[in-house]
């Protein structure tokens, strides 16, 4: 089973660059105007299509989880390597769990976190619902 997304941008080239990084890989297909990534991990499928009106939805984001904080660390080191973290936190509380990720965004302004869970907590923290905690 996979996730399909399918995502406007206005700067193809751009985006690709960013999910190439993002997702540890290559586009299966590219167009002048689309691009498909197919990826086992994640599970997804993940298409751009070029669009001169992209609006992003600007309270949500995106997420792609990962075993442990080595794997956290290794997409730090790739997303640091071009220029695409935002943010990193380890070891904090967020949705009720302890967690380490770092933040990037994609040239539309979508928010990615990269993140694994060491533990579950009572408390919640607001660490995913501002575009301000990626900055």
């Amino acid at each position: 089973m996979k996730t399909h997304l399918n995502f406007a941008t206005a700067d193809l080239e751009q985006s690709v660059a960013f999910y190439s990084t993002l997702l540890d890989a290559r586009p299966a297909k590219v167009q002048d105007d689309y691009a498909l990534f197919i990826t086992d991990e994640p599970g997804l499928e993940l298409a751009l299509d070029l669009n001169d009106a992209v609006s992003p939805a600007r309270d949500a984001h995106y997420g792609i989880y990962v075993e442990t904080a080595d794997d956290v660390e290794r997409a730090i080191e790739r997303l640091q390597g071009a220029g695409l973290a935002a943010s990193i936190e380890r070891e904090e509380t967020c949705c009720y769990a302890s967690q380490t990720k770092v933040w990037a965004i994609d040239p539309e302004g979508r928010r990615w976190e990269v993140y694994t869970v060491h533990e579950e907590t009572d408390q919640r923290d607001d660490c995913c619902a501002s575009p301000d905690m990626c900055k």
